[in-house]
């Protein structure tokens, strides 16, 4: 996996991504910090690659599961450190899981494997922050 990162000028702290499969992204940082707040921020991208990898362990899990599952969102919550260097402290996940007889065990199993064997993402920042989840299961 590899991305390229370049600085798009001198008049600002805006930073355009190329991942490894071709797809364009862009980052910006707040205006206090030289930005123009035109895209977001670094450690929100990270935030928001976890949320994705989980949503998708948990969804291929419950598919797999032969759950009907017709959506699947969640939403981060985060602290972080006060002091450089600004890790995540502590992450809360609450996922929103819509679908036709859902299992609550189920569900909650998939969301566990995806945190503790699946999700590279929240395994890696589980070193350093406390994650916790709760959950809403809405008939569908």
């Amino acid at each position: 996996m590899e991305c390229k990162v370049s600085w798009m000028g001198q008049d600002g702290m805006a930073f355009a991504v190329e991942t490894g499969s071709g797809h364009l992204v862009a980052m910006d940082g707040a205006p206090k910090g030289g930005g123009r707040n035109l895209a977001p921020r670094p450690m929100e991208m990270v935030l928001l690659g976890m949320g994705g990898c989980t949503a998708y362990d948990v969804v291929m899990i419950l598919k797999k599961s032969r759950q009907e599952i017709a959506g699947c969102s969640v939403t981060l919550k985060a602290e972080r450190a006060s002091e450089d260097p600004k890790v995540f402290t502590k992450i809360h996940f609450h996922f929103t899981m819509t679908g036709k007889n859902l299992n609550p065990a189920t569900v909650e199993r998939a969301i566990n494997l995806s945190h503790d064997k699946y999700c590279s993402a929240s395994i890696m920042i589980a070193k350093t922050a406390e994650l916790t989840h709760s959950l809403d299961i809405v008939a569908g």
